[in-house]
């Protein structure tokens, strides 16, 4: 089973501690609802526990492997994407993961597109929320 294959089975299995051993210390999570990565496993950690718990009837229903150029160095890495259907907020979402791997074959970055724009708003909210509710960010200012 490579990598992206554990991957997909510890997310539908809802396994944190298998991400864990999937991830470099110093992943990028690429989000769409903010430009700057998530950097670090204890917070891309984090924000998947957050994920797990706002998506609703998560599911991968493609996959494609290749090669990818990674953000940062333009280095070609091997990579998988992997199509997913859901709800967030009572909002259907399709989207995508993008997966990069590191030369011992874990993931190094991970990027995520969805669509539709309402989907993408409706799930940037929730995250959000529960990445405050986590103290992972912190709260507005006004509040």
């Amino acid at each position: 089973m490579n990598t992206a294959d554990r991957f997909r089975a510890a997310v539908e299995s809802r396994d944190l501690a298998a991400l864990d051993d999937l991830f470099t210390d110093d992943i990028g999570f690429y989000s769409p609802v903010k430009f700057a990565p998530f950097e670090g496993k204890p917070l891309v950690l984090g924000l998947f526990g957050v994920l797990l718990r706002t998506f609703e009837d998560f599911r991968y229903v493609g996959d494609f492997a290749g090669t990818a150029h990674t953000s940062g160095d333009g280095v070609s890495a091997p990579s998988a994407v992997l199509l997913f259907r859901a709800r967030a907020n009572g909002r259907e979402i399709h989207g995508i993961d993008l997966l990069h791997f590191a030369d011992d074959g874990r993931i190094k970055e991970f990027t995520v597109m969805v669509r539709p724009q309402s989907a993408v708003r409706a799930l940037g909210e929730a995250v959000f929320a529960g990445l405050v509710a986590d103290g992972l960010v912190p709260a507005p200012a006004d509040q």
